[in-house]
């Protein structure tokens, strides 16, 4: 059993917002996006096999928001900025189980 969360509970908890979140970055903003961003950096921080074979850059900015960084919290506040990151994340969540990577199912 592989530590949690992996790439199926990411693509689990995406698909009870949205089908498909290449375009969300287009949405408008409501509690739910909200919801799912501090859902999303909340798991993001889990040193997980699969949170550290991610890029950095989704980890780091998961800690510095949470943790209230300001730059960080401002450059957040902006809704399009908040939806391209879960909109990138989705990308490179739904890429890498699909069609393997630096992660797969076996945790490899």
């Amino acid at each position: 059993m592989q530590p949690k969360p992996d790439a199926d509970d990411y693509l689990a908890l995406f698909g009870r917002y949205k089908a498909d979140f290449g375009d969300v970055y287009m949405d408008p903003e409501d509690e739910r996006f909200r919801l799912l961003f501090d859902q999303i950096c909340r798991m993001l921080t889990q040193p997980t096999p699969f949170n550290l074979a991610l890029p950095e850059q989704f980890r780091s900015t998961a800690f510095r928001y949470l943790e209230g960084d300001p730059h960080t919290v401002a450059h957040m506040t902006t809704i399009e900025n908040r939806h391209f990151m879960l909109s990138d994340l989705f990308d490179y969540v739904h890429l890498v189980n699909t069609m393997g990577g630096r992660w797969d199912q076996r945790g490899r």
